[in-house]
């Protein structure tokens, strides 16, 4: 059941059987731990907290396919938890390339850092 709205979240067209798929760079092995997201934000519903404490992670790097959905979602409560967050400007995308400048100056930057991924690459 979805909540009443005034725009509907319904996708048009169809969804490629393997958009939820890893990119054969990442190299994911079976040891790795995959948290499975059921809605916006990658927290709500899921063992992302419980695992990321139980590995003392405090600090998390986010981008996505919808800044202003997703990301923004796991950002706020990834805030109310405490977790230090880098946001990767350039490896996040939205529906519009102003909703996603909006959020990045006006919500990201005060509970995290956006970096590019360049930037990222040079502090490693």
């Amino acid at each position: 059941m979805n909540p009443i709205s005034d725009s509907s979240m319904i996708r048009s067209g169809q969804i490629q059987n393997d958009w939820a798929d890893f990119m054969p760079d990442l190299n994911v092995s079976k040891s790795d731990i995959v948290i499975e997201k059921r809605q916006w934000g990658a927290f709500y519903g899921t063992e992302l907290d419980l695992q990321l404490r139980r590995r003392k992670i405090d600090t998390i790097v986010l981008c996505g396919i919808a800044t202003t959905y997703g990301v923004e979602s796991t950002a706020r409560f990834a805030y109310e938890y405490g977790y230090n967050q880098i946001f990767v400007s350039d490896a996040m995308g939205d529906v519009s390339e102003e909703s996603h400048n909006v959020s990045v100056k006006y919500v990201l930057k005060r509970i995290g850092r956006v970096l590019s991924t360049d930037e990222i690459l040079k502090l490693l």
